[in-house]
């Protein structure tokens, strides 16, 4: 018995033989039955991303050019508040940048549908 116990432990076994399959059996029945019995605390994190129109591109260069819809961000007739407003939308998909310009991207109407970011870090 100890003996068996020992070619368990050190795998000894080879492979086909009976006990093989009785190790190979053990281990997938711990694999698959083990996350129902013990709570691991593995779930997966709730972070909710803003669902927001922003499209990043490269501009092939060193700076990256982000197309926001104009839906997504208030109407600021003020440059100040605008770029604010346009970098609240890019921070939480890029964190901090500095936004070198921005320009409005009008629609076959003339209404503005999105803004044009060009920003780098």
């Amino acid at each position: 018995m100890l003996r068996m116990l020992r070619n368990y432990l050190f795998w000894t076994y080879e492979r086909g033989s009976v006990h093989y399959d009785v190790m190979v059996t053990l281990i997938l029945a711990f694999i698959f039955i083990s996350p129902r019995v013990i709570d691991f605390k593995d779930k997966p994190a709730t972070r909710m991303l803003p669902a927001s129109g922003v499209l990043v591109k490269s501009d092939g260069r060193s700076s990256l050019i982000y197309q926001i819809d104009a839906d997504t961000l208030p109407a600021e007739p003020d440059d100040k508040a605008m770029r604010r407003e346009l970098k609240a939308a890019i921070a939480p998909i890029s964190g901090g940048v500095n936004i070198d310009h921005y320009a409005p991207v009008r629609g076959a109407n003339g209404a503005i549908v999105a803004y044009r970011v060009w920003v780098r870090r």
